[in-house]
């Protein structure tokens, strides 16, 4: 539930009261007094210490006033925790992001109350330079499906306070679940004017499909021109990525509710493919180590500055799928559709960019878009849920969705036919499934069908596609993807020119899902409102406009 026992209204924390957190944090802080942040009593049995104090490095001399540059996040809720993150920063664009490459002591509590006066869990983390001074606290010992705040420390230094909440206990019967999905936020196509509304949405947490960062060069004329220079290496990606975390907006998304993350190309390079770059980027002349390297490297970074329940990465390998449950409700199904595909086929026969018909190579038995492994473990993972819905959070679109003649997006699922037959293969059986996607800048409502091949065949799962926080589609398709794609018998609905995210909500009964479009990423701010809701009854997968 959104609303906890005792509290009048939802959690709201837009750009006013990020900095009045802010503010909250250091008084609470200086009147707390003692070094075990209060806890007193049952509050103190409940302690979750990531790091015994003695362990922590000495602070070091002359640290700037400001370390918490970057906000705070929360993440991948368990019943009994909840990542908390921190990246201890003062100038996201230096080498050493302004503090030096000494380790840091960071302290840090959750308390259940906005005041700190009831603190259920602290403890201290070392922040080392080696990555990048972020910490990832694993906060445990905690109630399930509770609301907590939570901040971190540095000698006298406080951060911003963020909220956070645990998970449903795994047999709860849950009456609801309210959750927002949003992908595709390029600073430079647009302003993120939709951020303050999704901070102050009424919803349990966000699920970030991909593209939360973009690797390109500085574009002139550009509605935010990059500072950073374009990403190549660790350092060059932490400098995007601070550039892109660094925005109060964005922050104050991050500080009202954990999000569960994962990524798509751009985190990396456009339209990469496993240990192939895009032929036609910037980083397509790079031999096979080059290009892992530089994986690598923006896998790293990624971690560094993600709220994740992951160990960090060792190497140009790193596993993110992972599932995230609500209770019997709701079970999420986190894809990387990116680092183990088949390379994208059909170049020679492509119209624009990844856009073509399906060739002959395309169609092989063996390709893939999630690799072997991950594959076996969703099929597996989806056979043994007992949830009323079933939640894929993936980055491109499953649904066939040709936009000319046989011309599709080799991009997508499209380009990957086996790989799509086997995916409906696996959800045949499984109650409610449900796919959401992000990447293609476009919002739609569609059917995965039985014969993914054949769209008027019966539905077997609805799919329901973001557009994006701000990324551009371009204006002159517009037209012809609204009147071609909306003409399939298995499209329910499409909208090219609007930006912004969806929020569903989840009952045992149905699934309601509503776009929300800002008016515009052209000016600071901007209204937003509900452009289309679709539901879904529990039993029948097909979506009916509400």
């Amino acid at each position: 539930m959104s609303e906890r026992e005792g509290e009048g209204q939802p959690f709201r924390l837009g750009r006013r009261t990020f900095m009045a957190g802010v503010v909250a944090a250091a008084l609470a802080s200086a009147c707390s007094g003692d070094d075990d942040g209060g806890d007193s009593g049952e509050a103190a049995s409940n302690r979750s210490t990531s790091t015994a104090p003695a362990d922590l490095p000495p602070l070091p001399d002359n640290l700037p006033a400001e370390l918490f540059a970057l906000g705070v996040a929360s993440g991948d809720p368990l019943p009994d925790s909840v990542i908390l993150w921190a990246r201890i920063v003062a100038d996201p664009q230096s080498t050493d992001g302004g503090v030096g490459a000494a380790p840091i002591p960071v302290g840090w509590e959750v308390a259940t109350d906005e005041s700190f006066a009831d603190v259920v869990a602290s403890g201290g983390a070392a922040a080392d330079a080696a990555l990048a001074h972020a910490v990832h606290v694993d906060a445990t010992g905690l109630d399930a499906d509770t609301w907590y705040w939570y901040r971190f420390t540095v000698g006298d230094r406080v951060s911003p306070v963020g909220r956070a909440r645990t998970a449903p206990a795994a047999d709860a019967d849950v009456d609801r679940l309210r959750f927002a999905f949003a992908s595709c936020q390029n600073r430079q196509d647009g302003l993120w004017t939709a951020h303050p509304h999704l901070a102050d949405e009424d919803v349990d947490l966000v699920v970030f499909l991909g593209d939360y960062i973009y690797e390109e060069e500085t574009e002139d004329g550009s509605a935010q021109p990059y500072v950073s220079p374009a990403p190549v290496d660790l350092a060059t990606y932490r400098q995007r990525w601070g550039e892109y975390r660094a925005d109060p907006a964005l922050q104050a998304a991050h500080h009202a509710r954990p999000w569960v993350v994962t990524w798509d190309d751009h985190e990396v390079a456009n339209d990469y493919a496993a240990d192939q770059p895009d032929e036609g980027g910037a980083a397509g002349d790079a031999t096979t180590d080059e290009w892992l390297t530089r994986r690598a490297a923006a896998y790293q970074a990624y971690y560094e500055h993600m709220p994740l329940r992951l160990d960090p990465p060792d190497s140009p390998d790193y596993r993110i799928n992972r599932s995230v449950g609500w209770g019997r409700l709701a079970q999420f199904f986190v894809l990387d559709g990116r680092q183990h595909r088949s390379n994208q086929e059909c170049a020679d026969t492509a119209v624009i960019a990844s856009a073509g018909p399906v060739c002959e190579e395309a169609e092989a038995d063996d390709r893939t878009m999630l690799g072997d492994e991950q594959e076996l473990w969703l099929g597996d993972a989806l056979a043994d849920s007992e949830a009323t819905w079933n939640v894929i959070a993936n980055q491109t679109v499953v649904s066939a969705t040709p936009f000319a003649l046989d011309v599709v997006n080799l991009d997508q699922w499209d380009g990957y036919p086996a790989a799509r037959r086997r995916l409906v293969d696996d959800l045949r059986d499984v109650a409610n499934p449900v796919v959401i996607t992000g990447d293609i800048h476009v919002a739609g409502v569609a059917s995965v069908t039985d014969d993914p091949d054949d769209p008027e065949s019966d539905p077997v799962a609805v799919e329901l596609i973001g557009t994006s926080l701000s990324s551009a589609f371009s204006a002159s398709l517009v037209p012809i993807v609204e009147a071609t794609v909306s003409e399939l018998a298995n499209v329910h609905y499409v909208e090219a020119s609007s930006r912004g995210y969806v929020v569903c909500e989840l009952t045992a009964d149905e699934l309601r899902a509503e776009f929300r479009y800002v008016d515009t990423v052209d000016e600071i701010e901007s209204a937003i409102e509900t452009g289309a809701t679709w539901v879904v009854q529990a039993g029948d997968p097909t979506p009916r406009p509400a």
